[in-house]
């Protein structure tokens, strides 16, 4: 099941495909998130490889004039090796990005990597002025206050129902419960922030309110989409709303389908229903 699993959500091994599949998205007015895939490297040299990688990426979005933005994991860029290093890596990508005009979103990974994120990307985002989105998840129980601190930093959160399995003591493993938090969290947000809200959900439901929620308060916001996942949905959707989809590249798709599925069982059966869906 690898093979047409991969070839559903990865773009391929290289920038150059990448790239053209997002001119492809564009033709359907939807923009795109490329990540790089890579991630916990024990050693300096591949995270200094996919910073340096990430740079000339955001040269060629630059250049190429297509609507895309980069996403990055905090394990990627050598969060694992110390906090010092994944800071060093993630202001190097900013500012080449800022330098570019292109915007940056960072990845959240599992809860022991929360703190160093976010500080992370308050810090960068209070110094540049914007140019930055951070993920947060509505499965853990700090978010509410989390989203509250994030209030009134420059740039832009984007909100998930969480793909990691946390600790009963600091998150929700129902899923009702989840969807409420959700929900909740959505609700804060069209109420106190300016914009830049991302609806990272592939739940008709959660889609709904938030055009619910927009309709109430106005506040700008985009819908986000995983590759290979309610496609129609998102050129659809593309008529009426900005829609972006989250698209995934690089020769490390086998140790991303794996960690995936090791981190929580239901990524597999997720995967698996975008594929007989498709």
């Amino acid at each position: 099941m690898i093979s047409p699993i991969a070839n559903q959500f990865v773009a391929g091994e290289s920038p150059a495909v990448a790239l053209e599949h997002v001119r492809q998205l564009n033709d359907r007015n939807v923009d795109a998130i490329l990540n790089l895939l890579g991630e916990h490297y024990d050693e300096r040299g591949p995270v200094a490889d996919d910073t340096a990688e990430y740079r000339r990426l955001v040269a060629d979005i630059s250049g190429s004039g297509l609507g895309a933005c980069i996403s990055v994991k905090p394990s990627q860029l050598g969060l694992d090796l110390g906090e010092d290093v994944f800071r060093t890596e993630l202001e190097t990508i900013v500012d080449t990005a800022d330098e570019h005009d292109v915007f940056v979103w960072i990845d959240m990974e599992d809860h022991t990597t929360t703190d160093a994120t976010l500080d992370a990307f308050e810090d960068l985002a209070r110094a540049h002025g914007g140019g930055l989105g951070l993920c947060v998840q509505a499965n853990l129980k700090r978010t509410q206050e989390d989203v509250e601190r994030l209030a009134d930093v420059p740039g832009k959160v984007r909100f998930v129902k969480g793909a990691y399995d946390p600790p009963a003591d600091i998150g929700y493993s129902d899923g009702a419960r989840v969807d409420q938090e959700y929900r909740s969290l959505l609700e804060y947000a069209f109420e106190h922030y300016d914009g830049g809200i991302g609806v990272g959900s592939h739940d008709p439901a959660m889609i709904d309110h938030a055009k619910a929620l927009h309709e109430r308060y106005g506040t700008d916001f985009e819908i986000q989409m995983l590759m290979g996942v309610r496609e129609d949905a998102q050129y659809e959707l593309a008529e009426e709303y900005d829609v972006y989809q989250y698209v995934p590249y690089g020769d490390r798709w086998k140790s991303y389908f794996y960690r995936r599925v090791m981190e929580r069982r239901e990524n597999l059966r997720f995967a698996l229903r975008a594929v007989l869906n498709r």
